[in-house]
Formats: structure tokens, C-alpha cells, sequence
């Protein structure tokens, strides 16, 4: 098995924001977008971690009327070009930018109705803070639905996905997606994670060959 090499924790360069603005993630947005809403998301605020260039919440937006999304990313350079692909797209009034650590929200208990991320968990040391940060700011009945990458069993496979999702990329972009799959967790560490927690881990599923999914609802008071 690969060990696990961990990424900086906020890609903050100019270059870093435009090359993963620029990657062709079209495909994996939209059926982000489409699963969340299968799994039961609805019109109401959404709280997104670590919404990069806000790619996710502009397609929500397109798929799911009246949806609010409140978009949370560490790295100002993100939010930069986020802001822009929301002006251009005229979402500027449903999408809220906010420059903060998902770590440690600055949101009270309870503000969310659901809550999104995708690929937020492969940057960090301790991803554990993440998930009890989101249950935190979850209303009781509220959805959670986190997505990422698996890191793969050996360095063949790894390659192998380079080449499949980003082989028409430019370096930096084959660079950046290799470097994500090495710092990502396997499905059983996400499981470890969430059963460490309290939570019903068997709601941690791989969902395509370099994915997991994690989707629950937390009780109603």
C-alpha cells in the first residue's frame, strides 16, 4: 500500500488556482451535484468546505432552483477566481464567499440545513476536525455528503489514473491530481474516521475507481 504524503494544505498560488480552475472536472461536478441532490439535498442553505473556485455550488445552482450555497475555502487565491466564475455565471446572489478554515467554522451550532465538500480531505493532517466541524454546524435531520479521492494501492495504479483523468493535462494539472491521489486516505481510514466519531461508518462507500462517498443524516432532536 502507499504511504500517504500529505499536501500543503491550501493551494493559495496564482498558478495553483488557475490550473485547477482550468482542469477538466466537468463530468465529476456534475454527478457530485446530481448524487447530492439523489441523496435527498433540497432547496435551502448549503454549506460547502473547501469550494475551491465554487465550480460544485455554480452547478448545484443550475440543477437545484432556489438553492443557497454558502461557499468556505482557506485559500484566498481560490476565492479569488471563485468570485469570478460567479460574476460571470450572474450567481452572485446565491452564492456566499467566505474565507475561512473549515477546521474551525465560524458558524454557530445548528446553521446548516446540508452540508457539501468534495476534496477536502486529502489536504489535511487531521481530517477528523472537518467531519465533527460539519456534524457541528448541521441542523438536527440535516444531510451531510462528503466526496474524495482514495489514495490507490500502489504506484502503477496510481499512475494508471493519472493518465485516465488527467493524461491531457497540462504538467502542473497531471502534477497536482498525482500529488492528490498519494495524500488522500483509503476507504477504511475514512471509515476509521467516522466510526471513531460515533457515527455509522458503513455509510462510507467507494463510488467510483477513485472515489468514496460518505452521505448521513444527523438525528432529529
Amino acid at each position: 500500500m502507499l504511504q500517504r504524503i500529505l499536501e500543503t494544505e491550501a493551494m493559495d498560488s496564482v498558478l495553483e488556482a488557475e490550473e485547477y480552475d482550468a482542469m477538466d472536472d466537468g463530468g465529476v461536478n456534475e454527478r457530485f451535484a446530481e448524487d447530492f441532490i439523489a441523496a435527498g439535498a433540497t432547496a435551502d442553505w448549503t454549506l460547502d468546505l473547501g469550494t475551491g473556485t465554487a465550480l460544485i455550488p455554480l452547478v448545484l445552482c443550475g440543477h437545484l432552483a432556489g438553492v443557497r450555497v454558502v461557499a468556505v475555502d482557506y485559500a484566498g487565491e481560490m476565492l479569488r477566481v471563485a468570485r469570478r466564475n460567479i460574476l460571470q455565471r450572474g450567481a452572485g446572489d446565491r452564492i456566499v464567499l467566505v474565507h475561512a478554515d473549515a477546521k474551525r467554522l465560524p458558524f454557530p451550532d445548528g446553521s446548516f440545513s446540508q452540508v457539501m465538500s468534495n476534496s477536502i480531505v486529502h489536504h489535511l493532517a487531521e481530517p477528523e476536525l472537518v467531519f465533527r466541524e460539519a456534524w457541528r454546524v448541521l441542523r438536527p435531520g440535516g444531510l451531510v455528503f462528503f466526496r474524495d479521492l482514495f489514495r490507490p494501492p500502489d504506484a502503477a495504479t496510481l499512475h494508471d489514473l493519472v493518465e485516465r483523468y488527467a493524461g491531457s493535462g497540462t504538467p502542473q494539472q497531471k502534477k497536482m491530481f498525482a500529488d492528490s491521489l498519494h495524500a488522500s486516505l483509503t476507504v477504511e481510514e475514512v471509515r476509521g474516521i467516522v466510526a471513531s466519531c460515533g457515527w455509522n461508518s458503513g455509510r462510507v462507500q467507494a463510488t467510483s475507481d477513485r472515489h468514496w462517498t460518505w452521505i448521513a443524516r444527523k438525528p432529529a432532536a
